[in-house]
């Protein structure tokens, strides 16, 4: 077992900067690189912001020019603001570095979260983040009076939903009973010990994501606590929750590196 610690920087009124954090998540690696402060997990909010990860692609911006600060995550574009809980657990990994069991650890937090709220999600298989599942395809209602079977998205490799009219918002993917993501992942690990983290979900408004194409994923959409829930949801009432699961899955995980498989000779 190892030592967390939780530093809640800023929310509400107090919601802090992109760039005010992302200077703090480098201060506080530099230290937990150097053995000088034990694991630490900042818990904020952030003013409205579009970050996009490395592998953005240009047609997943803003079509309106809107500014976008590129960093140095993994992962694509996404939307931080109000109503959104972001965690950056900054913490040491054995080497090699396991980072597909770091990201699942942050995923199960996150949806033993959910489900304190009484709500049930899970992975999706080669996409990071938690999710909410949707009904069956042959469930699902038509778009635009189009059968599924003809579902441009799924056909047209340049179909751009900002283009096509509300049915294609991410933020509705609930009433098209479409897969939505809500909670995303994109991390880094520098010198063995992790930076970025995870962005929850709460009450946030969620057509600040129909602005770009969320993490590059073009067939299924965003959702919230709130929204799947059908009440209010505070980052007050979360926060607590969310910190008791981070310390149970991060405190008690059994940190080990990442097996090397050596060709034998």
């Amino acid at each position: 077992m190892s030592e967390l610690r939780f530093v809640r920087m800023g929310f509400g009124a107090q919601a802090v900067e992109y760039q005010d954090a992302w200077d703090e998540q480098r201060r506080v690696h530099a230290a937990r690189f150097a053995d000088e402060i034990p694991d630490t997990v900042l818990l904020l909010e952030h003013p409205p912001v579009y970050t996009a990860g490395r592998r953005t692609a240009d047609e997943e911006r803003p079509l309106d020019g809107t500014p976008v600060i590129d960093v140095d995550r993994g992962g694509k574009i996404t939307w931080h603001g109000p109503g959104q809980l972001v965690g950056y657990p900054i913490q040491k990994l054995p080497r090699p570095v396991d980072v597909v069991a770091h990201v699942r650890r942050l995923e199960e937090a996150l949806i033993r979260t959910c489900a304190e709220f009484g709500l049930e999600t899970t992975r999706v298989e080669g996409r990071s983040g938690v999710w909410v599942l949707g009904d069956p395809v042959e469930r699902r209602p038509s778009l635009g009076g189009l059968s599924l079977d003809f579902d441009p998205r799924l056909q047209d490799e340049e179909f751009d939903p900002r283009l096509n009219g509300p049915e294609y918002a991410p933020s509705n993917a609930g009433q098209r009973r479409e897969d939505r993501k809500i909670a995303a992942i994109g991390i880094r690990v520098a010198k063995g010990v992790t930076m970025h983290g995870f962005a929850l979900n709460v009450n946030p408004d969620n057509a600040w994501f129909d602005r770009i194409i969320p993490c590059g994923i073009r067939d299924a959409g965003v959702t919230s606590l709130a929204n799947e829930l059908g009440r209010d949801v505070t980052i007050e009432e979360v926060l607590p929750v969310a910190e008791r699961h981070l310390r149970d899955v991060l405190e008690n995980a059994e940190l080990k590196p990442r097996e090397i498989e050596r060709a034998s000779a």
